[in-house]
């Protein structure tokens, strides 16, 4: 699949970078990654945690011997309190983004809930109220979907330990991806290979002038000449 050209945001740089994709696919990762490269080159960045809630309930019902979240408070009560949950978590980091003025790397977005609603069978009208509900929020600058082999991110699911995900489920969450009115504005990430190539590709496809960084704060010049209390210090030669 050809990549789309690098994204230019119209701002001198953007206010919201989102990365998005299925479970496996290396987000919170590179989100992570994206947030510290940012923060390392003069721009003040942040990671903003995005979550549904819906692995928390599933490690719950898995120690009180449940099967999946599902089967402990009920499918359409789940898929509920997962729209809640992630709308809560982009409010708060929306608030925070417009309070400190930085840039907001998204680890997931709103397109999240729409897929996960899809991949998970919800009627139609379960998307349209999700809609409805996160249309309050912008469209981010930039968003980057990690593209990702099902298989490969079972594995890496597995590998990880701490919670499962059903193969017939990440084929689905794929195709919802793909399905979304919001597909053709997504830059594409192959998200297969390893963790410093799939950030590199993030990198060459976020393109951000250096003249939008914050402006460095310069240091005191230290004084020389007596200690402090002592006399009157000389400024240094220029």
């Amino acid at each position: 699949m050809a990549l789309p050209p690098p994204a230019r945001p119209g701002r001198d740089r953007p206010r919201i970078v989102a990365l998005v994709g299925i479970d496996g696919s290396g987000k919170t990762t590179q989100a992570h990654r994206l947030a510290a490269d940012l923060a390392e080159r003069g721009f003040r960045a942040s990671y903003r945690r995005n979550a549904g809630g819906r692995h928390w309930f599933g490690r719950l019902a898995s120690r009180l011997g449940r099967r999946d979240a599902e089967d402990l408070i009920g499918r359409r009560p789940m898929f509920v309190v997962e729209s809640l949950l992630r709308w809560l978590a982009i409010l708060r980091a929306l608030l925070r983004r417009a309070a400190t003025g930085e840039i907001a790397v998204m680890d997931r977005y709103a397109v999240c809930q729409y897929a996960s609603l899809r991949a998970r069978g919800a009627r139609p009208a379960a998307e349209r109220r999700a809609r409805l509900a996160y249309g309050l929020f912008p469209r981010p600058d930039v968003t980057f979907l990690l593209a990702v082999d099902a298989k490969v991110a079972y594995e890496r699911i597995e590998r990880r330990g701490y919670d499962h995900e059903e193969i017939g489920f990440l084929y689905a969450a794929t195709e919802a991806y793909r399905s979304l009115p919001e597909y053709a504005g997504f830059v594409v990430i192959d998200a297969n290979g390893t963790p410093d190539q799939v950030a590199a590709a993030i990198r060459a496809h976020l393109t951000i002038p250096e003249s939008a960084a914050l402006p460095s704060v310069p240091r005191p010049r230290p004084a020389v000449g007596p200690a402090a209390g002592t006399g009157t210090a000389r400024l240094p030669k220029r």
